[in-house]
């Protein structure tokens, strides 16, 4: 009996998996080496920053945030040239981050800057749970996956992401009211990643079993 397949993009094109990394981590890096070493950044982002927000105690998480938003914008940029479209989730997150960044330097003031992995995160869980609710499995999008799944194993793997999106947005809220600004960066950079790429690797056994390639071997 054979079953609905949901592909996210089938024929569209798709960066190969280093490059995408890169340009998800590179952001990423870069605020946390300005966080901790603003001195080396400010002087390149004083002709777009004023320079009274790049000092004082606040200095670090100031300075990372203004190269944080540069940064995300050139990662935008070039994999938009590379691929000529921008994926749900990568430009979200910017867009959000253009936002809250500006607030934050605009405001003088950190919070919207740490609140910007809870909104990202409880957004996109909302978008996949309220999904399913419409019987709709909305993960391929969100996630610009390449892989091919049968209906059950989307849906069910949207499930999983969803919940997963919220437990980061909680896990963010715990951390930044709780630690430091300092230690908040470090669980950003050294901390989420490693979390999510485990999380993921414990789906293999999920898409394993409902990839029509797996099934198509199974029959034969």
């Amino acid at each position: 009996m054979s079953k609905e397949l949901v592909e996210s993009d089938p024929k569209g094109q798709h960066l190969p998996p280093l490059i995408k990394l890169a340009l998800e981590l590179g952001p990423l890096g870069l605020f946390f080496l300005a966080n901790t070493r603003p001195g080396l950044f400010a002087p390149l982002m004083q002709p777009l920053v004023p320079a009274s927000i790049l000092t004082g105690g606040q200095a670090g998480i100031f300075t990372a945030t203004a190269v944080f938003m540069l940064a995300t914008l050139v990662a935008l940029a070039i994999h938009y040239r590379l691929v000529g479209k921008l994926p749900i989730m990568p430009l979200v997150s910017g867009i959000v981050v253009l936002v809250f960044g500006t607030l934050t330097l605009v405001l003088h003031d950190e919070l919207f800057i740490k609140l910007k992995p809870t909104i990202v995160n409880a957004l996109f869980g909302s978008v996949l749970l309220g999904g399913l609710l419409f019987g709709k499995s909305l993960l391929g999008f969100v996630l610009d996956s390449v892989f091919e799944l049968d209906a059950e194993g989307w849906r069910k793997l949207t499930l999983r992401w969803g919940l997963f999106f919220f437990f980061l947005a909680l896990l963010n809220e715990v951390v930044w009211r709780t630690q430091t600004t300092d230690f908040w960066v470090n669980f950003k950079v050294f901390g989420v990643m490693p979390i999510t790429l485990a999380f993921a690797l414990a789906q293999t056994p999920l898409i394993m079993r409902h990839s029509p390639a797996t099934d198509e071997g199974t029959k034969s």
